[in-house]
């Protein structure tokens, strides 16, 4: 059973993410004027380290979890794997892409869309991962839904546990609405917009998690 976007946040609100829906439709008139995201390509370039940005606020890219990082080797290998002599090329968190709001590093992501060899901000994400943590989820579950719903080439977004074997998955349905869907340990996650399918397992391979 699938669930529209209102209905799915309500099953997260523990995290807070119930409250992301209504900065849709708050009047920012009264906050300073946050930078453009020329504004802000510019000043991350001056930064250590890298940054997301909401349109709004600016995040800090820190280190992850061991199983953070063994579910993103598995995940950008197996669509390597899958994807070979595809007109798809997988991505994994070294390039931004451009949401309408902001600046995004998506954990993994997948493209059909030759870019320019020195660019920096992939162009046309059709499928985005992102792997959940306490501290992000919030921004997983709820902004980053949001901003990737809005995003015209974006078909699915599949945002991975990493405490156990499990994923939330968003997608657009033929008629264009945005839906949710619960992948648990034994599930196939089916990627028609890019060819494949391929069993939730793979991403979670050598991890003992339930």
């Amino acid at each position: 059973m699938w669930l529209s976007l209102r209905e799915w946040t309500g099953r997260f609100a523990h995290f807070g993410i119930s409250a992301i829906l209504a900065v849709e439709e708050c009047d920012m008139g009264a906050l300073p004027k946050p930078m453009t995201i020329d504004e802000f390509l510019a000043w991350e370039e001056r930064q250590e380290l890298r940054h997301e940005y909401d349109g709004i606020q600016t995040y800090a890219m820190t280190g992850g979890t061991l199983a953070h990082a063994a579910i993103q080797i598995n995940l950008t290998s197996a669509l390597s794997r899958h994807l070979e002599g595809k007109p798809f090329r997988p991505f994994g968190s070294e390039l931004k892409i451009r949401t309408q709001a902001g600046i995004r590093y998506p954990d993994a992501f997948v493209t059909c869309t030759e870019g320019d060899l020195n660019a920096t901000i992939a162009p046309d994400p059709v499928v985005i991962f992102e792997i959940l943590s306490k501290s992000t989820a919030w921004q997983d579950l709820g902004v980053k839904t949001i901003e990737y719903r809005d995003m015209p080439s974006v078909r699915r977004y599949v945002v991975l546990q990493q405490t156990h074997r499990a994923a939330e998955v968003f997608y657009r349905t033929e008629e264009g609405e945005w839906v949710g869907e619960f992948a648990g340990a034994d599930s196939v996650l089916a990627m028609p917009e890019i060819g494949i399918a391929l069993p939730l397992s793979e991403f979670y391979r050598g991890l003992a998690l339930p």
